[in-house]
C-alpha cells in the first residue's frame, strides 16, 4: 500500500489544482463579465484585457483584487470596473479608498475608528485639501517624506486614477450615450462647417455651432481624462504594437474620419445596456464587439484572451499552496513513513515547479521579454531557480532537505512577489536603457540565479542550525551532507554572481559609457561576489569548518537581501526600476533574524541538542 502513497498524494494535489481552475461562469445576475474582461485595450503602453486593468486598478486603489461592500457582498474586480466605467454614481458609494494614517483622518476632521475604507462620495468634500497636500508631498524626495505625506500622496494618486477611470469610456454623467453619439454624428459636419464659416467671418448657423462646441468641449475633456485607450489603430491587425486612441479622441476625429468608429458605438451600447441592468443586451453587445476585435485585431485578441486565462488560473497562488503541501509532507517524512512521504513530497514538488514554470513562461510570452524585467519578476524567478536547485539536491541526497528548502524559498519568494504587485501592472514595460533583451536574458538572469543559489545556501544553513541546536536529528552524517550541499551551492552562486557582474559591466559600458560607476546596484552585486570568494578561500585555507561555513552562509543571506532589496531603498543609482521603501521593516527584521541565527550557531556545539545527545551517548 505504501508504494502507492506518492501517486495518491500527487493525484490529490492535481485534483486540488483542477478544482481551483474551473472556467469562470456567468454571474447569477446574468452579466457575462468574463467576455467583457477579455476585450483588449491599451493602458500603460501595453495591450491588455480589461480584466487586467480592473485587477491592477483595484489593487492600486484598494490594495486587493476584490472589493467587499458594507452589506457583505463581494465584487470581482471586473464588475467593480464595469460600475466605474458605466454607472459611476453607484461606484462612487463603494468603500474602495483605504485610509489608515491618523494624520489623514485629522486632515478631514475625522476620528480614527475601526472603519478603514471610504467611498468617493465621503471623500469628495476634501478633494481640494488632498490635492494641495499631495502636490506638496510629490515635490519632495521619496526618502524625505513622512508617513503622512506618503499616505496623502498615495490617496491623491488613487483619486486621480479613479477619476480617470470613470471618464475612460464615456463621460461619468452620461445617461444615454449611444443616442448622444448619434446626435453628435448628425451635427458634427454641419457644426464644423459653421465653425469654419465663423472663423472666416461668413454666415453660419449659430445653433449648430453652439451645439458642436458643446460636444467638442465634452469630448476634449473625455480625451484628456481617459486612462484606458479602447479604440484600436485604423489599420486592422496592427493593434498589438500600433497607436490606440481614447473614446474622446476618436469622437473628436469622427468628422475628419468620415464617421464614428464602430468600436466607439459598441462601447456606448454596452454601457447603456449595463446601466439599464439588461444583461441579455449587454452580453449581446459584448459578443458583437468581441467578434469585431477577433476579426480586425486577431493577434491582440488572442494575446488578451491568454492573459485573461493567466489571470483566472493564478498559477503563482496555486504554486504557493503546493509548496506548503510539500513542506508538510517532508516534515511528516522526518517522523514516520520516511521513504514514501519523501517521495510524495518530491512528486508534488515537481507538480509545483510545473505550475510555477507555466506562470513564469506565460509572463515571458505576454511581455515578450526574458524572465526578469522588474523587482516582481525577480522574486518569481529567484523562487523558480531555488526550486530547481532543491530538486537536484533532493535527487542526489534523498533526505528531504532539498525539497524542504525548495518549498520554503519557493513559497516565501512568491509571497514577496504578491506584495510587490501592489504598485500595479507587474508586466509593465521597462525604461529604454534597461529594455534590452540580450542583456536581460544574460546579465539579469545570471545575477538572479546567483541570488537564488545564495538564498538556497542560506536556508540550508538555517536548517543546519535549527536542527542542530533545537532537535536531536542532526547526526554527524546529516551534518556533513548539509555542509557539502552548502559548499556546492556557494560554488554555484560564485560562478553565476561573477559572470553576471562582469556582464553587467559590459552592459553599463554600452549603455552609459563606463564599465563601472560604483552604482548602488553594482556595489551590491560586487559584495556577493566578494563574500562568496571569502567563504571559498576560508574553506580552502582551512580557516573554517562546518560551523564556520554555516555562519558565513547565514551572513550571505544578509548580503544577498541587501543587494536584492536594500539598494532599492537608498533612492539613488541608475537602476531605477526597483526603487521602493515599504519593505524596509521586513528587510530589517530579516537581517536581525539572520544575525540572531549566527549568534545561536556560535554557541559551543557541546550545548547543541543534537551534539549533546551524541556526547552523552
Amino acid at each position: 500500500m505504501k508504494r502507492y502513497i506518492p501517486w495518491i498524494a500527487l493525484g490529490l494535489a492535481a485534483l486540488w489544482l483542477a478544482s481551483n481552475s474551473r472556467p469562470p461562469q456567468t454571474g447569477s445576475d446574468g452579466f457575462d463579465m468574463a467576455s467583457f474582461g477579455k476585450l483588449p485595450v491599451l493602458v500603460g503602453g501595453r495591450v491588455k484585457p480589461i480584466d487586467t486593468v480592473a485587477r491592477n486598478s483595484l489593487v492600486i486603489i484598494h490594495g486587493r483584487q476584490t472589493l467587499r461592500l458594507e452589506d457583505g457582498r463581494q465584487l470581482e474586480a471586473s464588475r467593480w470596473l464595469a460600475d466605474m466605467l458605466f454607472n459611476a454614481p453607484v461606484a462612487d458609494k463603494y468603500p474602495v479608498f483605504a485610509i489608515h494614517n491618523p494624520d489623514v483622518f485629522g486632515l478631514f476632521g475625522w476620528e480614527q475608528g475601526e472603519k478603514k475604507y471610504f467611498s468617493y462620495v465621503e471623500i469628495t468634500p476634501f478633494l481640494k485639501k488632498i490635492d494641495e497636500q499631495g502636490t506638496r508631498a510629490e515635490d519632495m524626495e521619496a526618502v524625505q517624506r513622512s508617513p503622512y505625506q506618503t499616505a496623502i500622496l498615495n490617496l491623491r494618486n488613487s483619486l486621480v486614477l479613479y477619476q480617470r477611470l470613470k471618464n475612460s469610456l464615456q463621460p461619468d454623467d452620461a445617461e444615454d450615450f449611444a443616442n448622444e453619439i448619434d446626435a453628435y454624428a448628425q451635427i458634427f459636419q454641419a457644426g464644423r462647417d459653421a465653425a469654419h464659416a465663423h472663423e472666416k467671418g461668413g454666415k453660419f448657423d449659430k445653433g449648430k455651432l453652439d451645439m458642436f462646441q458643446q460636444f467638442s468641449d465634452r469630448y476634449t475633456t473625455l480625451a484628456e481624462m481617459a486612462y484606458i485607450l479602447s479604440i484600436p489603430p485604423a489599420q486592422a491587425g496592427t493593434g498589438l504594437h500600433g497607436d490606440w486612441m481614447s473614446m474622446g479622441q476618436s469622437l473628436l476625429n469622427a468628422a475628419s474620419a468620415g464617421g464614428v468608429n464602430p468600436v466607439v458605438k459598441a462601447y456606448a451600447l454596452i454601457g447603456d445596456a449595463y446601466r439599464k441592468n439588461d444583461p441579455a443586451l449587454f452580453n449581446r453587445h459584448v459578443q458583437d464587439l468581441g467578434g469585431w476585435m477577433a476579426k480586425n485585431e486577431p493577434q491582440a485578441t488572442s494575446r488578451t484572451a491568454y492573459e485573461f486565462t493567466f489571470n483566472w488560473l493564478e498559477p503563482f497562488y496555486q504554486a504557493m499552496g503546493l509548496y506548503v503541501l510539500v513542506f508538510l509532507l517532508v516534515c511528516a517524512s522526518w517522523i514516520f513513513w520516511t521513504q514514501c512521504l519523501n517521495r510524495s513530497a518530491f512528486y508534488v514538488l515537481l507538480l509545483a515547479l510545473a505550475v510555477h514554470t507555466f506562470g513564469l513562461f506565460s509572463r515571458m510570452y505576454l511581455q515578450e521579454r526574458p524572465p526578469v524585467t522588474n523587482l516582481y519578476s525577480s522574486a518569481v524567478f529567484i523562487g523558480w531557480g531555488t526550486v530547481i536547485i532543491g530538486l537536484i539536491l533532493e535527487r542526489i541526497f534523498r533526505d528531504g532537505i532539498g525539497a524542504a528548502c525548495a518549498a520554503v524559498i519557493g513559497f516565501i519568494t512568491l509571497v514577496i512577489a504578491h506584495n510587490l504587485a501592489g504598485s500595479g501592472d507587474t508586466l509593465e514595460m521597462m525604461q529604454a536603457v534597461l529594455d534590452t533583451n540580450i542583456w536581460l536574458a544574460t546579465h539579469v538572469v545570471a545575477i538572479t540565479t546567483g541570488y537564488s543559489a545564495m538564498f538556497f545556501a542560506g536556508v540550508l544553513a538555517i536548517f543546519y542550525v535549527v536542527r542542530g541546536v533545537f532537535t536531536r536529528s542532526l547526526n554527524q552524517q546529516s551534518a556533513q551532507a548539509l555542509a557539502r550541499m552548502i559548499y556546492g551551492v556557494i560554488c554555484f552562486a560564485t560562478l553565476f554572481s561573477f559572470v553576471g557582474t562582469v556582464l553587467g559591466g559590459i552592459w553599463a559600458d554600452q549603455s552609459w559609457g563606463r564599465f563601472w560607476g560604483w552604482d548602488a546596484k553594482e556595489n551590491g552585486a560586487l559584495l556577493i561576489v566578494l563574500w562568496c570568494a571569502l567563504i571559498l578561500h576560508a574553506r580552502w585555507g582551512g580557516y573554517i569548518r562546518q560551523r564556520g561555513l554555516v555562519v558565513m552562509a547565514l551572513f550571505g543571506n544578509v548580503i544577498t537581501s541587501f543587494s536584492w532589496f536594500g539598494v532599492n531603498m537608498l533612492g539613488v543609482g541608475l537602476h531605477s526600476y526597483g526603487f521602493m521603501e515599504k519593505a524596509f521593516p521586513w528587510l530589517l527584521g530579516f537581517v536581525i533574524s539572520q544575525l540572531a541565527l549566527m549568534g545561536i550557531a556560535l554557541i559551543p556545539q557541546t550545548q547543541w541538542r543534537s551534539f549533546k545527545t551524541a556526547t552523552q551517548s
